[in-house]
């Protein structure tokens, strides 16, 4: 037991691995790509609409508010006025550039002095005049800015600088990134939870079927799959393995039934000749008549015990699949009338009415001559077996032009219905008070399935029992070659 624990929680604990390998990290993957496409997304657009906002300030007005600007006088003059008249100084700030690239005027008021501003440079060499620069200042502040050349073409021209804060945008993005990572959480937490919770269902019902496979393989055929009665993979499994179990248990049964009643059957013709034989060594051999009836009784059980011998080797012939048919064309109901020959002294001696209707004409059968008599005979001395004295057996044998019919039908105990389904499985007894090795009707079955045949079983129980068989008539071509 503690080896089937050991393989029952590697059972789980490879289940939930693969679980957690195969579908929780490729979730957690696409969830953390997922909120970085999503942040990165959220990062454009927000700065998309500076950029926007920036670009809209840098138009021909202001190129224009500064053209007239003849000396230095006048362009540091326009540059204090555009500043002083700017009207989204609470937005962002703006710097006037003069031709030597150095801060004249700002609307903060604080020097520009070893501040970064590397947008003014790449507007230069910008053929539209402007450029713009993402970066941080001198004090670690994050900054958008847009520097746009007064004059385009000209390095000479002087430049504005419009500047706007990023820190308010970054902490909006700080908290939808807080809030799209709480939300994957939130789902990988639910995805884990669900999933455990399936994975548990599976490796439950998976254990509790491991546990009684094991203890069926272990020869207790008793064991049975409770509580998985769900119309899914695992409910079906389970049915099917309590199925199998009974089948095996059933098998078990009548493999068992089956010896008993084969050591049996071996015993009593065993014990009459050792019995007979003891009787005959001490009895004087002058006593010719107890001799000869002790020799006749012997040869009898000798000829019981080979018969017995013939099914069993029958049997294991047509469980391995090589119960061999040598093929020829014959006359069926000649070989019938031989194996009713067999039992008109049997008739005699149990006080039992044997009688028979036979067509007259030949009905030409391909198929093993030996094995059809076996079919009959199988047959004869069950009708006789379940019979009781003064009863009665009756073969009646038609043919048609397509087809031979042979009707076995008797007097005797009959055959319970629930019986009836099972009688040609091997092993099984319907009656167990009746001697016999469970065998004869399977073997019977299987030869009339070779040779394309049919057996048919109707009976009622304390009124009788017939058995129906049916063979093809195949005509002389379909007979293989050299049979």
């Amino acid at each position: 037991m503690k080896g089937l624990r050991k393989k029952v929680r590697a059972n789980k604990s490879g289940i939930t691995r693969r679980w957690v390998v195969n579908t929780l990290c490729v979730i957690v993957v696409i969830l953390l790509l997922v909120t970085v496409v999503s942040l990165f997304l959220f990062r454009e657009q927000y700065y998309g609409a500076v950029r926007a906002a920036l670009d809209a300030r840098a138009t021909g007005y202001v190129r224009a508010y500064f053209q007239n600007a003849a000396d230095g006088d006048s362009f540091d003059r326009r540059a204090n006025e555009y500043v002083e008249e700017f009207t989204d100084k609470a937005v962002m700030e703006v710097w006037v550039i003069d031709e030597t690239g150095s801060v004249i005027v700002s609307s903060s008021g604080f020097s520009a002095d070893g501040e970064p501003f590397p947008d003014y440079d790449a507007a230069l060499a910008a053929e539209s005049g402007k450029a713009f620069w993402t970066g941080r200042t001198s004090s670690g502040e994050h900054i958008m800015a847009l520097s746009y050349l007064l004059k385009p073409q000209s390095v000479q021209s002087g430049a504005v600088r419009y500047i706007i804060s990023l820190a308010d945008i970054d902490s909006q993005l700080v908290t939808v990134a807080a809030l799209l990572f709480m939300l994957c959480a939130v789902i990988l937490a639910l995805m884990t939870i669900s999933g455990l919770y399936f994975v548990r269902s599976i490796v439950q019902p998976v254990k509790r079927i491991t546990e009684t496979a094991q203890r069926i393989a272990d020869g207790d055929l008793s064991a049975r799959i409770a509580g998985e009665e769900h119309d899914d993979e695992l409910g079906r499994l389970s049915a099917t393995i309590n199925d199998m179990a009974q089948e095996l248990n059933e098998t078990d049964r009548l493999k068992n039934e089956f010896i008993s009643t084969v050591s049996h059957e071996l015993r009593t013709p065993l014990t009459a000749i050792r019995g007979w034989g003891e009787t005959l060594l001490a009895s004087p051999a002058e006593d010719t008549q107890l001799i000869h009836k002790g020799l006749q009784v012997m040869i009898g059980e000798t000829e019981r015990l080979s018969q017995l011998v013939e099914e069993l080797l029958d049997f294991s012939r047509m469980e391995s699949g090589k119960l061999t048919m040598r093929m020829e064309r014959f006359d069926v109901f000649a070989v019938l009338t031989q194996a009713l020959t067999l039992f008109h002294e049997r008739a005699r001696r149990e006080a039992i009415t044997l009688s028979f209707s036979i067509d007259r004409a030949q009905a030409m059968l391909s198929g093993d001559r030996d094995r059809i008599k076996q079919v009959f005979v199988n047959v004869l001395d069950n009708a006789f077996k379940y019979n009781r004295p003064g009863g009665e057996v009756c073969v009646c044998a038609e043919h048609t032009p397509r087809a031979v019919r042979i009707t076995v039908r008797d007097t005797g105990c009959g055959i319970a219905e629930a019986d009836l389904p099972h009688v040609t499985e091997k092993f099984y007894k319907a009656n167990t008070a009746v001697r016999g090795s469970g065998i004869g009707l399977a073997v019977v079955r299987e030869i009339m399935e070779a040779h394309n045949g049919s057996l048919a079983i109707e009976s009622t129980l304390d009124a009788g029992t017939t058995v129906t068989l049916c063979f093809p008539i195949s005509p002389q071509a379909d007979l293989p070659e050299g049979a």
